[in-house]
């Protein structure tokens, strides 16, 4: 039912008001919307806004996840805690060139959280975290718009009043199925974005509680406005975007608590009017508590600037090409057609993409492109907005709007490129708290219309289809996000000339094993960008292992002469080079990639292989010892220097060495199956018999396990039991070397013993 009503629970408000906030016009008397009381308010918006993300709650890791937590060490049990402070969001030094600077460890600290109580990394128990902080933030909204849009008002009892229970809900309903929220939810990474938008608000709601008069009778509370700071200092160790609050609760108390119309406050400060007193500017403790905000916003700046370093994030062009133009003009023109299309998103949250980088969004570089009017679109619409916010009569009005679009603006500002550069062109995760701006807009907008419209009803039925539409884009969108595969293929419609997108999607297709089609999107991603080296470098694996090694090596060496310092590129070239018996090329290319990157423990691997080709054993030990201390748990360096000491009759070496990688990977059958076959030519026949059956147990269909068991018996004497294990090596390779041979001679004696037995 539709109701066109006053607040239905708080009856002689007049009376209950405190003095310090006299009445306003009433946003809901025209609204026409649900009047719900606030507890079944909340759990509507619980309910609607847990439906909307309920089935990204299974998905797997994607995109950003893996490198922020599968491949983040800072998650795991034996780093330090105290480490997270001095590293970054993806666990890189925050002193390192290649860092990017974003200090989020309290995001850091709740994954490594999640891995703990889940006993690894099962995406499940980090989803139903992302989505229970979304739906606590949507309720929480209730509370924030009832302030935002009805004012800051409490009864006698010190209980804030909600003078604006329709229009709450409704924009809380707006912000809970807002679609661009899916990436923040469904992507796991977007944690750092829901963190940071709860401690967002309850910095806000901290900051209202300061205004609720006390037993001494004083107007604000210095505790409740240090408590104030103190959240939104968490809220930017959370992500860097928390510390606009405190310049939004300075906006507030300006508008809400100090009712300062900001034009009339200009025009005495530029003619000097000594009146400001009366302005409420010292009366009512303003200027004290603006000076507590940048006092402690100074102080949060000035910790997380020593503690990150004076160095700024490294970024390249394709990541942000607008910020490496030459001209100033071609600068500003894009960086506002970025922001045009990040208010398009807000409006019509249909063209969703998990990347919005390397061509997606083409360079405007002259004003004859047509995409100039969204330029002018946008900035006449904020211009009109602001023209009303500053000098509408209605004081209403003008709080409402310069809410609005301070809530809407400033926690955008990090993202806008104006104060440092960012990492990316258009990211929907940076819009989810700009979205509540938006949502007082067109809260706003709605009762206004309902104002003027004959035909209420139709108006509430149209925005009701509003909010139904974008429930089912999340449910659509969520859907998307819970696999790569998926993620991936979503974007080629909408960013069809984004490289990263193509790449992406070939990447995920390669994983699967399905080379083919991976190589038709990675030729596609260095068709739209010519200078990507991530893409030439996978394109180059691929057409390596098909043995294609002319295009792989034309490939692997544009991507090292474009990025000198891409150490795996060089490591690659070097293989391909090692396969084309272009051996000293080769070894060039290694030691070139462990100059970039020292420890490279795959590299030194692939060093140590070329040196086993040249027959140069010590440097290939020496090698293959280097991959084992810079990684303990490469099981085929191990290998590989059991075997190279086997095969030169160093047994008792082979022996150390495989027992000392067993010691470290106790389960690796193929280190179980090289140290059998020592021990088996050093005739401790009953330890090679049971690590080769605990190889077999551990990998039962390997021909080449039986038939070096098989071996082992026939050396022993146990001639059954060869039989029996060379006829199930034969059986799962018939072609097997050297088995067949070793059957017939078994076979043989068995038959000579028959007859002198017979």
């Amino acid at each position: 039912q539709i109701f066109n009503q006053h607040n239905a629970e708080a009856p002689n408000l007049e009376q209950a008001f405190h003095r310090m906030a006299p009445m306003e016009p009433n946003l809901d008397h025209d609204l026409s919307w649900f009047l719900l009381p606030s507890y079944w308010a909340k759990m509507v918006v619980a309910l609607i806004s847990f439906l909307c993300f309920a089935n990204s709650y299974d998905g797997d890791f994607v995109f950003d996840d893996s490198e922020a937590i599968i491949n983040n060490k800072d998650l795991r049990a034996e780093t330090p805690l105290g480490d997270l402070w001095y590293h970054d969001f993806w666990g890189s030094k925050l002193s390192s060139n290649t860092s990017h600077k974003s200090y989020r460890p309290l995001t850091v600290l709740t994954f490594r959280i999640n891995y703990l109580f889940a006993g690894g990394f099962y995406p499940v128990g980090f989803h139903v975290i992302n989505i229970i902080l979304h739906c606590t933030i949507s309720v929480l909204m209730v509370d924030v718009f009832s302030i935002l849009l009805g004012g800051l008002q409490f009864s006698n009892k010190g209980r804030r009043l909600n003078l604006a229970p329709k229009s709450s809900l409704l924009a809380a309903l707006l912000f809970a199925v807002h679609p661009v929220h899916t990436e923040c939810v469904a992507g796991i990474v977007g944690r750092a974005d829901l963190l940071c938008a709860l401690f967002f608000l309850l910095s806000f709601l901290g900051y209202c509680k300061a205004f609720r008069e006390n037993k001494e009778g004083h107007t604000f509370s210095v505790f409740w406005v240090l408590v104030s700071v103190v959240l939104g200092a968490i809220a930017m160790l959370c992500k860097e975007q928390g510390i606009t609050i405190l310049g939004l609760n300075a906006v507030f108390d300006a508008l809400v608590i100090n009712k300062i119309n900001l034009l009339e406050l200009i025009r005495k400060l530029l003619y000097k009017d000594k009146a400001l007193e009366n302005a409420g500017l010292l009366r009512k403790g303003l200027l004290f508590r603006i000076t507590l905000l940048m006092c402690g916003g100074a102080g949060i700046l000035y910790i997380r600037w020593r503690i990150m370093g004076t160095g700024p994030p490294a970024f390249t062009e394709v990541d942000n090409p607008a910020s490496f133009a030459d001209s100033l003009f071609v600068r500003a023109i894009n960086y506002n057609y970025y922001y045009s299309l990040n208010a398009w998103l807000l409006l019509c949250p249909w063209w969703l993409c998990f990347d919005w980088s390397m061509g997606c969004i083409p360079l405007i570089k002259s004003v004859s492109d047509w995409r100039i009017i969204a330029l002018a679109a946008l900035w006449f619409c904020l211009i009109g907005l602001i023209c009303q916010a500053l000098c509408s009569e209605d004081s209403h009005k003008r709080r409402i709007l310069t809410l609005g679009l301070g809530f809407l603006i400033i926690p955008f500002l990090p993202a806008s490129n104006l104060f440092f550069r960012v990492g990316f062109v258009v990211a929907e995760r940076v819009i989810y708290l700009p979205s509540i701006g938006y949502c007082i807009l067109f809260t706003y907008g709605f009762s206004l219309l309902s104002k003027q419209a004959k035909k209420k009803k139709i108006l509430a039925v149209a925005v009701l289809g509003i909010l139904l539409i974008n429930v089912m884009r999340c449910a659509l969108r969520s859907s998307q996000w819970r696999s790569e595969e998926q993620l991936f293929r979503s974007a080629l419609s909408v960013c069809p000339l984004n490289a990263k997108v193509h790449y992406n999607v070939g990447k995920n297709l390669a994983d699967k094993g399905n080379q083919s089609a991976a190589i038709k999107y990675y030729r596609e991603a260095v068709r739209l960008n010519p200078k990507y080296v991530h893409a030439m470098n996978n394109l180059g694996n691929i057409l390596k292992e098909r043995n294609e090694l002319h295009e792989a090596e034309e490939l692997l060496s544009l991507a090292v002469q474009i990025q000198p310092d891409f150490a795996a590129a060089w490591m690659n070239l070097g293989i391909v080079q090692n396969s084309l018996r272009r051996f000293e090329e080769a070894e060039q290319s290694y030691w070139t990639a462990i100059k970039h990157r020292k420890k490279y423990p795959d590299c030194y691997y692939n060093l140590g292989r070329l040196y086993a080709d040249l027959n140069r054993h010590i440097d290939a030990l020496n090698a293959w010892r280097n991959a084992t201390v810079l990684k303990p748990e490469h099981s085929l360096a191990w290998n590989n220097m059991i075997i190279l000491l086997d095969n030169t009759g160093n047994l008792a070496q082979a022996e150390a060495v495989g027992r000392e990688a067993l010691e470290l990977i106790p389960n690796d059958h193929s280190l179980m199956f090289s140290l059998a076959n020592v021990l088996g030519k050093s005739q401790k026949y009953k330890e090679s018999e049971a690590l080769f059956l605990k190889a077999i147990k551990a990998n039962p269909n390997a021909a080449s396990y039986h038939g070096n068991l098989a071996v082992l018996y026939h050396r022993w004497g146990n001639l059954d039991l060869a039989k029996k294990h060379y006829e199930v090596s034969l059986k799962l390779d018939p072609m097997a070397p050297g088995t067949k041979e070793n059957y017939n001679l078994l076979r043989r004696k068995l038959e000579q013993l028959q007859k002198k037995g017979g």
